[in-house]
């Protein structure tokens, strides 16, 4: 059974591959598409390789072990805050490259086009996404049982990359075709112009992940989860008479941060220490409290300003 880390090992041994072949046939073809897919490739792994580390580090950090130990004792709070991170910075570093790539593009465009081998650059494109279809399914499937967000940018990724290189076959097999034609005039244009299609493409991709990595950074308060913490945090004021609620709600990555302080009455009896704990057990088996992605914080307080 694949685990989030293994398929993303096999993901960047793949995109390795894939890239390094973009960029030695983009140099030999003569392709600035075929050249920048490879690029784009590179930094794709590199950023897939900074999620694996950020995926080990959380997956340490809740184990059982002395590592775990260990990693809790230095970083109290987790690494759930990296995720969004390298999520952001990946959404930012690949759109950053395809406007620069797009700019170069109709600069090419622009002095008269350029020369092109196209019978290399059909067989690496054909290839290429064969290459890409498999890697998206493959990585699709698996991440049902999974349900990685890191894992689902991934297999977007692949898609995108299968897209974009069905469009690049479909793109030199027309300019191998016109070639010999009337229309030969155009070939030197069929690789900027292509880039140009590509990069179109690809600049706005990242822009939802990049604003959901940027609300995680930054703690906004997702309404859906909000919702349901309302909805727990009122069923335990009913049920027990309190007087009210205050609560604070963040997601994180893969981490959900609850901070829930209840207004009690000040004329209860007293309960002992036990039985605040038995009600805190209570209150967080609502919420699943035996997930290791859950930072839950019960309170309880006579003072409204406490529960501030």
């Amino acid at each position: 059974m694949h685990t989030e880390q293994s398929l993303l090992r096999i993901s960047i041994t793949a995109t390795i591959v894939s890239a390094a072949a973009g960029v030695l046939v983009g140099l030999v073809a003569g392709s600035s598409a075929i050249l920048f897919e490879g690029v784009y490739g590179i930094v794709d792994a590199a950023m897939t390789m900074l999620a694996l580390l950020v995926a080990k580090l959380i997956a340490a950090s809740n184990a059982a072990d002395a590592t775990g130990r260990n990693f809790s004792q230095r970083f109290t709070f987790g690494f759930w805050h990296l995720e969004p991170i390298v999520l952001g910075l990946n959404g930012v570093l690949l759109s950053g490259a395809a406007i620069y790539a797009l700019l170069n593009a109709v600069g090419v465009i622009l002095a008269g086009g350029r020369a092109l081998a196209f019978d290399l650059a059909i067989i690496y494109a054909g290839l290429g996404t064969v290459l890409d279809v498999v890697m998206a399914v493959i990585v699709t499937r698996r991440n049902r049982d999974i349900r990685s967000d890191l894992v689902a940018l991934d297999a977007r990724a692949w898609m995108m990359s299968a897209a974009l290189g069905g469009a690049l076959f479909v793109a030199f097999l027309v300019g191998s075709v016109v070639e010999d034609t009337r229309h030969a005039w155009l070939v030197p244009y069929v690789d900027p112009a292509a880039l140009v299609l590509i990069c179109l493409v690809i600049i706005p991709v990242p822009f939802a992940t990049v604003r959901r990595a940027l609300s995680e950074i930054l703690l906004v308060t997702p309404p859906d989860l909000k919702e349901e913490v309302d909805s727990i945090a009122r069923m335990t004021v009913e049920r027990l008479g309190f007087i009210s609620y205050h609560a604070f709600v963040a997601r994180v990555g893969r981490g959900m941060q609850v901070e829930l302080n209840f207004v009690v009455p000040t004329n209860q009896p007293a309960k002992r220490l036990e039985e605040w704990d038995a009600l805190r057990d209570w209150i967080g088996e609502a919420f699943g409290n035996d997930s290791p992605n859950l930072w839950l914080t019960i309170t309880f307080t006579t003072d409204p300003d406490w529960a501030w």
